[in-house]
């Protein structure tokens, strides 16, 4: 039981943490903007960066909108998915694991959402790119860590293959009684 706790626990941290800002920035923005409204902190950088109010039935950027049952049912899914493989990855490969934990942590956020208001908040908006919440950005900065870190798995296995001895020695079973047996001649 202590390992599944001490398994669980950056994934329930990492995660936590995401859901805890995305759902308080969220609030904020639900308490102080109207739909559709925008607040431009600075003039000079409010045509880079904004904050606006809005409502989002779809997946992250705007894609297939009024599909809110569906993105619920994936988002359980995927969750689901990633609670049951978590303890399966190495603890040595810290950035799967980082990436699950973001993955896990920007469903959730999501999900929350869709089951208190049947859509997404999303208020960060970047200069013409479609706007976004704290999850969504869990959500791609967590896929990117996962193709980094899968990429370092299979660059690391490339430059330091096991070594034929070893590999040898793990793909036979010991025989040498067997060979010794021979030798004597018995």
């Amino acid at each position: 039981m202590k390992k599944l706790i001490v398994n669980y626990a950056f994934l329930f941290l990492i995660a936590g943490i995401i859901v805890f800002f995305d759902q308080l920035t969220k609030e904020w923005v639900r308490l102080n903007l109207q739909l559709g409204e925008i607040y431009r902190p600075d003039l000079w950088i409010s045509q880079y960066i904004r904050i606006v109010h809005w409502k989002n039935t779809g997946a992250a950027f705007g894609m297939f909108q009024d599909m809110n049952p569906v993105f619920m049912v994936l988002s359980i899914l995927v969750s689901g998915v990633i609670l049951y493989y978590f303890p399966q990855i190495p603890a040595h490969d810290w950035l799967v694991r980082l990436s699950m934990s973001m993955l896990l942590g920007g469903a959730i956020g999501n999900l929350i959402d869709r089951f208190r208001q049947g859509h997404v908040t999303d208020f960060i908006s970047v200069g013409k790119f479609p706007v976004l919440n704290i999850a969504d950005a869990s959500i791609s900065v967590g896929v990117a860590v996962l193709f980094i870190g899968m990429w370092l798995q299979e660059r690391a296995k490339k430059t330091n293959p096991p070594m034929e001895s070893e590999a040898l020695a793990d793909a036979q079973p010991d025989d040498s009684a067997a060979v010794s047996e021979e030798v004597r001649g018995e």
